[in-house]
């Protein structure tokens, strides 16, 4: 069934291509959401950022991975994916469509700092997107931008 989620989000995506295109000037706009924290998970989220730009052009879509909650630890250090999104968020500005993009969600992080007493330490490339990542995603929503949930 999750599958099937998958396969039916990413066909929702491509078959929106044309609309999201002309409100992303040009190139089309994929979020990926990871809410929780899964090794699986995390893997997958790092290979749909790696593969939809080169199945559909670096500069005809951007995409960006938006962490919270759990899902956290994927862009804090001792990541099983730090170095894959190093080079991913690197490889970003090089491009027209805007690359790949890693948002972790403030509220969160604030959760974790009230906690824990400490702010989790992120990895080089990833950015916090404030108020937090609900707001983010319904930022993302209005522009055109496809959702994904990993």
């Amino acid at each position: 069934m999750k599958l099937l989620t998958k396969v039916i989000s990413i066909a929702a995506f491509l078959a929106a291509g044309a609309a999201s295109s002309a409100q992303a000037e040009d190139s089309q706009c994929l979020m990926v959401h990871v809410p929780q924290e899964d090794a699986k998970a995390f893997k997958q989220a790092i290979n749909i950022a790696n593969n939809i730009p080169k199945q559909l052009g670096a500069d005809a879509v951007r995409v960006e991975i938006i962490a919270q909650g759990p899902g956290l630890k994927l862009f804090t250090e001792g990541s099983p994916e730090t170095e894959r999104i190093k080079s991913l968020a690197a490889m970003g500005d090089q491009t027209m469509g805007g690359g790949t993009k890693f948002s972790a969600c403030a509220a969160t992080i604030e959760g974790i700092k009230r906690k824990t007493g400490k702010e989790p330490v992120l990895i080089d490339g990833v950015g916090v997107t404030h108020p937090g990542a609900v707001a983010r995603i319904l930022e993302l929503q209005k522009e055109g931008c496809a959702y994904i949930r990993i």
